[in-house]
């Protein structure tokens, strides 16, 4: 492989970001029907209610580590509920859908990009989208005045949603450096992770986590892919691996302090904190440097130059070397030791989700000579009408008076004979 190349195969079995479109399940319809028996001439009504439809539930799960899944499956729609029965049976309900992704999941609304939930905590679920209330059935509209209501409301319908997922991987601790500058060597050999390691650039094409155990504790290190200048800007893998240190509590920078490739340890410590500053706080994180491989020629030197460049900034410098083992206890050490001060990472606060509601609010405007009431709650309203039967328009248009519907339209200048649209129907407006 040519160097800056990155293997397709490999980056296919690592997916960080992915869109899926979400549905609730949508309300039963409530159930029209009278009680029939023998030696019984006019049962009452007795049709049930509509069960509600099933939720859309995210949860983290430890035995996942990637969004691949999602790339083969895009679409989840939870249960709708059961339509009512007679004899007063309710529908059954919709069973919640429940979405499993990796720790450290954000679940980000498509259009405006709000952050709906941090899946950060393993096993936590959390209900993204609220199922449709059932519909009312017959049994709920007699009156001593109307004693065989011929309709019932229909099942509360749930839009689809389009949210996307996004893993920022979840560590205590994240390695930061150029390509090749030993990284992976250091994760390997103080934890259990086996990355993919070679002499080459772009090896650790995925974030690869590792614990390390430390004086009878133990944190999570994640030795990130390596930075190219101008990252932050997209160049590279750039926001493709950036993002996976933005949970981490510190950051430490690895550097190449031979100069073995030809470049100058001090000017790759300013590139990198460049890049970090330019991603938001990145450069503020609380960090430690590790001066690696002081078993080639030239290191000495270097290692003091970048001991006093980095004076000024409070960093401390220690000295290993991946390829001996040398220094790296003291550096772990060092490592926890700053851990130990720090706050433990929080989720990322996310928006509130506006639940669907059975009635929402509506908005009366005038389009033309067409007075128009508008809303989610109109169309709901209007398919529960039986418009055959006068019971049913009766209460149409006494829930339109309790809503404030006539009074608002005679606000806007509604008059006798006025032509009112409704969901989709029209109507003459009537005083």
């Amino acid at each position: 492989m040519e160097g800056g190349q990155c293997p397709r195969d490999d980056m296919a079995l690592f997916v960080d970001i992915v869109t899926i479109r979400v549905k609730a399940g949508d309300g039963g319809n409530g159930c029209v029907s009278f009680h029939r028996e023998k030696y019984v001439q006019q049962g009452g009504p007795d049709g049930g209610d509509g069960g509600r439809g099933g939720d859309i539930v995210f949860m983290a799960t430890e035995r996942m580590h990637t969004l691949l899944d999602f790339r083969y499956k895009r679409s989840y729609s939870a249960p709708n509920g059961e339509q009512g029965k007679k004899g007063r049976s309710s529908g059954k309900s919709g069973e919640s859908l429940v979405i499993e992704v990796p720790p450290g999941t954000l679940v980000r609304d498509k259009e405006t990009g709000r952050v709906l939930m941090d899946l950060y905590v393993p096993n936590e679920k959390k209900t993204l989208l609220r199922g449709g209330k059932g519909g009312f059935g017959n049994m709920h509209f007699a009156t001593p005045t109307r004693q065989a209501p011929n309709f019932a409301k229909p099942g509360v319908k749930c839009q689809p949603l389009e949210v996307m997922l996004e893993l920022k991987s979840i560590a205590d601790v994240g390695l930061v450096g150029f390509p090749n500058v030993g990284k992976s060597t250091i994760l390997s050999v103080v934890t259990a992770a086996r990355p993919k390691i070679a002499n080459y650039h772009f090896t650790t094409l995925t974030p690869n986590l590792g614990i390390v155990s430390q004086d009878g504790e133990s944190f999570v290190m994640a030795d990130i892919p390596g930075l190219v200048e101008g990252a932050s800007e997209g160049v590279g893998l750039g926001h493709d691996f950036l993002r996976h240190i933005e949970r981490t509590r510190m950051l430490l920078h690895v550097i190449d302090v031979s100069g073995s490739e030809g470049r100058d340890p001090v000017e790759d410590f300013d590139a990198i904190m460049h890049e970090l500053e330019q991603y938001g706080d990145l450069a503020s994180r609380p960090m430690i440097v590790a001066a690696n491989k002081t078993d080639l020629p030239g290191a000495d030197e270097n290692i003091e130059r970048l001991r006093a460049h980095v004076a000024d900034r409070g960093i401390e410098v220690f000295p290993v070397s991946a390829a001996t083992n040398e220094g790296l206890k003291p550096l772990m050490r060092a490592a926890m030791d700053m851990l130990r001060t720090l706050p433990e990472a929080a989720p990322i606060e996310a928006d509130e989700m506006p639940l669907p509601e059975e009635e929402t609010p509506y908005e009366v405007r005038k389009d033309g000579d067409v007075y128009e009431v508008v809303g989610p709650s109109m169309q709901h309203l209007i398919d529960s009408v039986n418009f055959s039967d006068e019971d049913s328009l009766n209460w149409f248009h006494r829930t339109l008076r309790r809503w404030g519907v006539i009074d608002a339209l005679r606000a806007q200048g509604a008059g006798e004979g006025d032509t009112v649209r409704v969901g989709d129907m029209e109507f003459d407006f009537v005083e």
